[in-house]
């Protein structure tokens, strides 16, 4: 069991960490952000303002993740909702490609950044309410964050 709670408390740091790098930096230089991330160039013409709307989205990604793991009461929740946009995001990626706007080789390439994030939500977010099941079973209070 040790293992498992490791493996997602791994999961969330890299959520975290790279939503977090990912806010401040489209942030602070959105035109660096474009020309650095392989990819983004192909997608269409720069627009900081843009840029800067998915920056404030990741920040409350990471910020629902790092609450999230220090706030069981509201986990699910927070994971949750994270992980709704980080899915929809990867599913866009996979749109592109499956109309033609992208070629699949880009899946790989996006797969750190795009899906890898979405499956760490899930994994987490699935074992969190796997959690707060066993939790409710044993203890009503403790379902509800009172303890």
């Amino acid at each position: 069991m040790r293992v498992i709670n490791y493996t997602v408390t791994g999961m969330v740091i890299f959520n975290v960490t790279l939503s977090s790098w990912l806010s401040v930096f489209m942030l602070y230089d959105p035109e660096a952000w474009y020309f650095f991330v392989p990819g983004v160039t192909d997608t269409g013409s720069y627009n900081q303002h843009f840029i800067r709307d998915i920056g404030i989205m990741q920040g409350f990604i990471a910020l629902a993740f790092a609450v999230g793991y220090f706030n069981k009461a509201i986990r699910i929740h927070l994971w949750g909702a994270a992980t709704l946009w980080l899915i929809a995001h990867a599913c866009f990626h996979l749109w592109e490609v499956a109309v033609g706007i992208c070629s699949a080789d880009v899946l790989l390439r996006d797969f750190p950044a795009v899906s890898l994030p979405a499956l760490f939500g899930i994994i987490a977010t699935l074992w969190a309410a796997s959690g707060r099941a066993a939790m409710i079973g044993r203890k009503p209070n403790a379902a509800l964050g009172l303890q």
